[in-house]
């Protein structure tokens, strides 16, 4: 069973950064896919950002040029560095992992972390 666990989250002011981990139970090249999706209150749960094994990085146009995802495979580690954030960016914030083993897809979730933005 594949754990994804994240943390940096928190509270922070308009313009503020902040900088999100999730760390696998297992090696991070083991996934063909490892992104960030992100829930408001009231809201469905949306794609922050992804990572594919071929190295393709993809963003929501929400967050362009403000976020940047990268994989440190040493600590097996995804990380989320968010810049210039803004309340609009409030919401809980989720890992999440896509794998093909023995022919079948399972995706694994982190438990979320909640980022605040406000003033």
């Amino acid at each position: 069973q594949v754990q994804l666990v994240e943390s940096g989250g928190g509270l922070v002011q308009p313009g503020g950064s902040l900088r999100l981990s999730c760390t696998s139970s297992r090696t991070t090249l083991s996934f063909d896919v490892l992104a960030w999706y992100r829930q408001a209150p009231g809201k469905q749960r949306e794609l922050v950002a992804s990572l594919t094994s071929a190295g393709k990085i993809a963003y929501a146009d929400s967050v362009k040029d403000r976020f940047t995802n990268s994989e440190d495979t040493e600590r097996q580690t995804l990380i989320l560095q968010m810049r210039n954030l803004n309340p609009q960016d409030t919401a809980v914030y989720y890992c999440h992992a896509n794998a093909k083993e023995l022919g079948q897809r399972y995706d694994y979730w982190g438990q979320g972390t909640q980022v605040t933005v406000s003033s």
